[in-house]
């Protein structure tokens, strides 16, 4: 077994501005032949790790193949793919690829956009329309000439505003791939809002009691919300959000199961070992040792 940290990976950004936001287009035959110049991080790209931003990826030839919380992807082009911070992924395999990838900080982000990315988290890929596709690599085109203009008096101004700007370009297409006619407006807008005090709270908030007092709405009503917009109830969303983090920290790191129990609020350690069980079928020591490298 590779030896493994104390906490998860977190990558930087790299080619940044400030060191909030970066963009770069690169070119993969594949991640054995890669021209290390195209890429000097290729193997921080391969191995399980954070980013310290939002991350943006643009699919504009070949095929990825990636892992993103024990999800497994494999993306033809032309695709973009949203990655937030919280999420652990790597890139298992590439072929013939052309990627642009662009990333920015909280900081940098408009406060808008962040919130409307915290609605789609976690986002899947999205195969893109030759209009779309076109749309956003002209725009990175752009951005890119924009970061060569370094004695510009608005220099960073430029950026961070062309950096939002295809994010914007993003979300709207997310959103618009994921309009829904089944459900109630109001159904739709209380599960965001459940999701985003979920994760906001999941380490300290077990019960969906508590979630229903903080959206001000009666239990019962909480849980018909969700679960005419899901499919799941609250405790099981509550459930495997907690899961999704204790599995995380059993495959990423060494911590013991007794300190990750801790780490996710959980005092009673049987308790804990109980509920990972239900959820996933199997202990958390098997779960880790079934994922050894």
């Amino acid at each position: 077994m590779t030896k493994k940290a104390q906490s998860i990976p977190v990558n930087t950004m790299t080619d940044n501005f400030d060191g909030d936001i970066s963009i770069e287009r690169i070119c993969i035959d594949d991640l054995l032949t890669l021209n290390k110049q195209n890429l000097p991080n290729v193997e921080e790209a391969t191995d399980t790790h954070r980013h310290d931003s939002h991350s943006f990826f643009l699919l504009e030839s070949g095929t990825v193949q990636l892992d993103i919380d024990f999800q497994n992807f494999i993306i033809t082009a032309p695709s973009i793919i949203y990655i937030h911070p919280d999420q652990v992924h790597r890139t298992i395999t590439s072929e013939n690829v052309i990627v642009s990838s662009w990333a920015i900080s909280n900081e940098s982000l408009s406060p808008g956009y962040l919130k409307l990315l915290q609605d789609i988290t976690p986002a899947k890929p999205l195969i893109l329309t030759n209009e779309m596709f076109l749309m956003l690599s002209h725009a990175i085109s752009v951005f890119i000439k924009f970061t060569e203009r370094k004695n510009d008096k608005l220099y960073h101004a430029v950026l961070k505003d062309s950096c939002n700007t295809l994010v914007a370009l993003v979300i709207s297409e997310y959103l618009e791939q994921s309009k829904s006619t089944d459900n109630p407006a109001r159904f739709e807008t209380i599960t965001k809002s459940f999701r985003q005090l979920l994760e906001n709270n999941y380490t300290t908030i077990k019960r969906p009691a508590a979630y229903a007092q903080k959206l001000h709405l009666s239990t019962p009503y909480l849980n018909e919300c969700i679960k005419t917009t899901t499919g799941f109830s609250v405790s099981y969303h509550i459930q495997n959000r907690i899961i999704l983090e204790a599995k995380r920290l059993l495959y990423h790191t060494d911590k013991s199961v007794k300190e990750i129990a801790s780490e996710l609020g959980y005092d009673d350690y049987p308790y804990f070992s109980r509920l990972f069980t239900k959820v996933t079928g199997m202990t958390a020591l098997t779960f880790r040792s079934k994922n050894l490298d």
